[in-house]
């Protein structure tokens, strides 16, 4: 029997249903209002509420279109471990937020430490070196596991490694491996549907013939073809490759608190320095550290090569994070104790105060401490000046905002209602982007624009002067 494209992906949905052991559902009904959104991206919006019979918070992952909720669903059901971010069940129904209609998602457990990027932005610089290493370590072992599960994360950044309320390391978010195989769109730009973010991507996806084999082809085809069998295999060991420039990229990350080519604004300009051989520089981690962050710094050079069979295995990660992380083992009370000092008291210097201030992530919200004389500076520019700064250069703004909810969420009454549906229901960043200028922006004028110049100024100021905006 033929089946039309439709009817194929019917059939996926529903065996995938019947297969998963997902069976729990969770209805608004049976959680408290209010939610809290608490995270954004391509896929929809993060939100934390709490659940009425089991008393305890969770966090729902509304999806902007139902493609693939059984897969990701269980896809984390399969990769079920103390590394990787724990599914409860799927949720279907209205949530009780404004202009938002009866919505699919995931609702999976709560982590109320945020991710190593929060952390590293509220420690403004790395954690603690006990504690780098855990995470390191922790890392790597919720990727190893995965493969051994014949699935591979094709997203992995620091945003996307959760923390628990003791700093353990929890892996979220699979890239949403159940959209594209392919990376990017045809134009270059991160489609929010996609695999993998450009900065931590290995060489090889930036080619036109690369196609990211998504984790759920290669369940499906292993279980029901012996000859895709030996295929899938084939494809998931180079792509576990992959996933290893970003795992070394990663550990970059933590060990510097910093993103990586930070001067690099777009994709064009890291594709081009990825592809020349250009990493992050090892001389910012800081030498006065221990000697165990050459091993380290040895394994992050030995991931992310050029060529994929040159890159070590999971495995041998393994044996070079676990060694660091068990020498310093004894130090974690102290690292975390160090922490949670930090995080009550802002603007404590970090153990590695000699790091200059550019350890600050670019496009990300700045530190609160400089939030009021960010707005203090704001009040320089004539609201005339910002509108033509918006209406200028809204090309590069939709393609390089990351967090269109939050902007919208800001300006308040601003938006219609209406307007908030249409833009919840995109599934990019740059269709929000989009639609928000259409709609709101465009026929606001110069009082809706300056207020959407001031939101951009406070969250994303290297942006906005990049572009040639003032403060």
């Amino acid at each position: 029997m033929v089946l039309d494209v439709r009817s194929r992906f019917a059939w996926s949905q529903q065996e995938m249903a019947r297969q998963s052991r997902v069976t729990v559902c969770v209805g608004a009904e049976s959680l408290e209002e209010p939610w809290e959104r608490v995270g954004s991206g391509g896929f929809g919006c993060v939100y934390k509420a709490r659940h009425k019979e089991w008393r305890i918070d969770v966090a729902i992952k509304l999806l902007d279109c139902d493609f693939g909720l059984w897969e990701e669903a269980n896809n984390l059901d399969l990769a079920s471990c103390e590394f990787v971010l724990r599914v409860y069940g799927l949720f279907q129904g209205r949530p009780p937020i404004r202009g938002i209609p009866e919505k699919q998602g995931i609702v999976m457990e709560f982590m109320r430490r945020g991710s190593v990027e929060s952390l590293q932005k509220d420690l403004r610089g790395p954690p603690p070196w006990p504690l780098a290493f855990r995470l390191a370590h922790e890392v790597a072992l919720g990727l190893n596991f995965l493969h051994s599960k014949n699935l591979v994360h094709s997203d992995l950044k620091p945003s996307n490694v959760l923390l628990n309320d003791d700093f353990h390391a929890k892996l979220a978010d699979f890239g949403l491996s159940r959209v594209s195989a392919s990376v990017l769109n045809n134009n270059g730009e991160s489609t929010g549907q996609s695999g993998g973010t450009f900065k931590y991507m290995p060489p090889e996806a930036f080619e036109l013939s690369y196609n990211f084999v998504r984790s759920f082809d290669i369940y499906r085809y292993c279980k029901y073809s012996d000859s895709c069998w030996k295929e899938g295999i084939k494809f998931n060991n180079i792509n576990s490759r992959c996933v290893l420039i970003s795992y070394g990229i990663f550990l970059w990350s933590v060990l510097t608190g910093k993103e990586p080519y930070e001067v690099a604004h777009n994709y064009s300009h890291v594709a081009l320095r990825i592809n020349d051989g250009d990493r992050p520089p090892l001389t910012a981690i800081d030498q006065s550290g221990p000697n165990d962050l050459g091993k380290l710094a040895e394994l992050m050079t030995k991931c992310w090569v050029k060529e994929p069979t040159q890159r070590p295995s999971f495995r041998e990660c393994l044996n070079v994070t676990e060694d660091v992380f068990l020498m310093h083992e004894s130090g974690i009370p102290d690292a975390i104790s160090d922490v949670l000092t930090r995080l009550k008291t802002p603007g404590v210097s970090p153990l590695t105060s000699e790091e200059p201030s550019s350890n600050n992530t670019v496009y990300l919200l700045t530190p609160e401490n400089s939030e009021t004389k960010q707005q203090n500076l704001v009040r320089r520019m004539s609201d005339a000046d910002k509108a033509k700064f918006v209406d200028g250069k809204m090309a590069e703004l939709v393609q390089r905002v990351p967090e269109v909810t939050a902007i919208v969420d800001q300006l308040g009454t601003m938006v219609h209602s209406e307007t908030y549906s249409v833009i919840e229901s995109k599934a990019t960043s740059q269709d929000k982007m989009r639609t928000l200028y259409r709609r709101t922006l465009h026929s606001g004028g110069v009082k809706v624009k300056a207020a959407f110049y001031d939101i951009l100024i406070k969250d994303y100021p290297d942006l906005v002067t990049s572009l040639g905006g003032e403060l």
